[in-house]
């Protein structure tokens, strides 16, 4: 599922809605463990029944984006709760890329 279609860069979502602050990347300084959820979302949906599709990792029910983020020097690392994070206007540019539904392989290095 994809959301968030025409939102500035740095848009907030909390609960997959849009909050109507734009977030500043200057701004984060004060919550440096804050999971901000920015531009776009890219909902995930696992393909295994009973593992990541209606099992125990259920990766549409536990909320599984990609998204952009505040903490973009972090891009690379283990950091998020989850997700997969992008830099604002890489996840911008890849919701404009994909049609919703497209296959999605994430692989770890």
């Amino acid at each position: 599922m994809k959301i968030g279609a025409g939102a500035p860069s740095g848009a907030v979502f909390v609960g997959r809605r849009i909050t109507g602050e734009i977030h500043r990347l200057d701004a984060s300084g004060g919550e440096p463990d804050h999971d901000w959820i920015l531009s776009r979302i890219l909902w995930l949906q696992g393909l295994e029944p009973g593992l990541n599709r209606g099992g125990n990792v259920d990766t549409l029910r536990r909320f599984i984006y990609i998204h952009g983020t505040a903490a973009e020097s972090g891009i690379g690392t283990a950091c998020s709760h989850g997700c997969i994070r992008m830099t604002n206007a890489d996840v911008i540019g890849l919701f404009d890329l994909v049609p919703a539904g497209c296959m999605v392989r994430i692989c770890a290095e």
